[in-house]
């Protein structure tokens, strides 16, 4: 009976550690497939840019920012050979707001834009209705994700 008993433990121990190892095997797997990309954030030169009006945007993407505009959002959108690049800062409270770009470069993997909102002055008589301004830079598409600042 005792020698039965210490089969059964060692059978017991083995299928553990079978499953042990299979279960790590497939968690070094999984981890292994999922990475995260280093991004050397140093410039590697500034980037040429034009800002789009809205009358010149192609439907599409004119489209896509009147869905989003009534809150924050960063959007891209690839044209032929050009990249659309698009900050959008939501609904204010009045008019009168402009965006600034901080910075527009390319790293050896990204490309970086940095912008910031700026709201009217104290003396600039504001416009009572609400408005939702956005920014539309495009460039030349140097396909590389785009990482917004």
């Amino acid at each position: 009976m005792r020698n039965h008993l210490r089969k059964s433990v060692r059978r017991s121990r083995f299928l553990t550690g079978c499953i042990a190892a299979v279960v790590l095997a497939g968690m070094v797997f999984l981890w292994s497939g999922c990475g995260i990309e280093k991004t050397d954030g140093s410039k590697v030169r500034d980037l040429e840019y034009e800002i789009v009006e809205e009358e010149n945007l192609p439907e599409e993407l004119a489209a896509k920012i009147e869905e989003k505009k009534a809150a924050d959002f960063k959007l891209t959108y690839e044209g032929d050979k050009d990249l659309y690049i698009v900050r959008g800062y939501g609904e204010q409270e009045t008019g009168g707001y402009s965006i600034q770009i901080l910075n527009f470069y390319l790293t050896q993997n990204a490309v970086v834009f940095d912008t910031n909102l700026v709201g009217p002055s104290k003396d600039e008589v504001k416009n009572a209705a609400p408005s939702f301004p956005y920014l539309v830079v495009k460039t030349k598409n140097p396909d590389k994700n785009v990482i917004f600042q």
